[in-house]
């Protein structure tokens, strides 16, 4: 059984990194990152 389990979680962690490659390949999503990060670090300041 904890096999079972085991295999599904990274069945399912490799899905979910597939859509997030997917999706950060897309421009409009690489500039919302970009002004996500450039928002964090301004606020570090």
């Amino acid at each position: 059984m904890g096999f079972i389990k085991g295999a599904l979680k990274a069945g399912v962690i490799a899905k979910v990194a597939q859509i997030a490659q997917r999706e950060l390949s897309k421009p409009e999503n690489q500039r919302k990152a970009k002004e996500m990060v450039q928002k964090l670090r301004d606020k570090k300041r």
